[in-house]
């Protein structure tokens, strides 16, 4: 009974928070309701014995992602006004969109239901029933033995979305001193090395010359 009782509580506030995160008109107010369904899905995963789940959704999606998120908005000077100026051009095709998904949804809670609980308890036996392995190592043993493809495809396309990021962010501004390594490595002792004798009371210029 307190198990359900905490389960409706922690739905009810990740649906509700959900809902804040694209009604609210501050894109800062949007990052602290996402922070909050982030630690309610943290919650859930502590209901059902997943805790190392809840660990790095809390740390990584909580402590990173979401905070960034937060910064770079907060950091960022966006003209508001102007992405609220295509709102209404834009709404007729969001509404599609969003009748696509209810419709979708509502497709399969109609056909959706209860399985044999019994059924697939016997099919998929709960992490450390049998090995004597705690959920973690469990978790570790299932990943890197039946869904080691898999989980190192996930890291590429992490490694991708990295790279096009820094790809897109980048932008070259003159007058700043870049580190060329094709350069560096092809310097000599030739051109890297010069002998100035400076007159008394005279200065090196920083291009090497005397002034």
């Amino acid at each position: 009974m307190i198990q359900a009782a905490i389960f409706y509580l922690f739905s009810a506030t990740i649906v509700l928070s959900a809902l804040m995160v694209i009604l609210a008109r501050n894109p800062v107010h949007s990052v602290l309701w996402l922070i909050l369904a982030f630690f309610n899905a943290s919650g859930l995963f502590l209901v059902i014995g997943a805790e190392f789940l809840a660990m790095i959704l809390a740390i990584v999606y909580v402590g990173a992602v979401a905070v960034l998120f937060l910064f770079v908005v907060m950091m960022l000077d966006v003209d508001f006004v102007s992405l609220r100026a295509g709102f209404a051009r834009h709404l007729p095709f969001g509404l599609l969109l969003g009748l696509v998904l209810v419709v979708e949804l509502a497709t399969v809670g109609f056909y959706w239901q209860f399985g044999d609980l019994a059924l697939q308890a016997r099919a998929f036996p709960a992490p450390g029933a049998d090995s004597g392995l705690s959920n973690i190592q469990s978790l570790g043993v299932l990943l890197y033995t039946d869904y080691i493809y898999i989980f190192e495809l996930s890291g590429m396309v992490l490694l991708v979305a990295m790279i096009g990021a820094i790809v897109l962010s980048l932008r070259h501004r003159p007058g700043v001193r870049r580190q060329s390594v094709p350069k560096q490595n092809a310097r000599t002792t030739v051109n890297a090395i010069q002998n100035i004798r400076p007159p008394v009371s005279e200065g090196i210029d920083t291009d090497g010359g005397v002034k």
